[in-house]
């Protein structure tokens, strides 16, 4: 099965997307939140996938 990048829906700080990153590449999404501060671009590049990732659905 085919994964996709999406908003993750039960690990989020702001929208799920640093969430949905760390569910994707399988790291700590602490890992990835740290990558997000350290990096100047991450406003934008947070802004950007924010407003363009789809949402997962809950699992049940």
């Amino acid at each position: 099965m085919l994964k996709k990048l999406q908003k993750s829906s039960t690990d989020k700080a702001i929208v799920g997307v640093c969430g949905g990153i760390a569910e994707y590449i399988g790291m700590p999404s602490i890992a990835v939140r740290l990558i997000f501060l350290i990096t100047p671009a991450a406003p934008v590049i947070y802004i950007i996938l924010g407003a363009t990732l789809s949402e997962k659905s809950p699992s049940l």
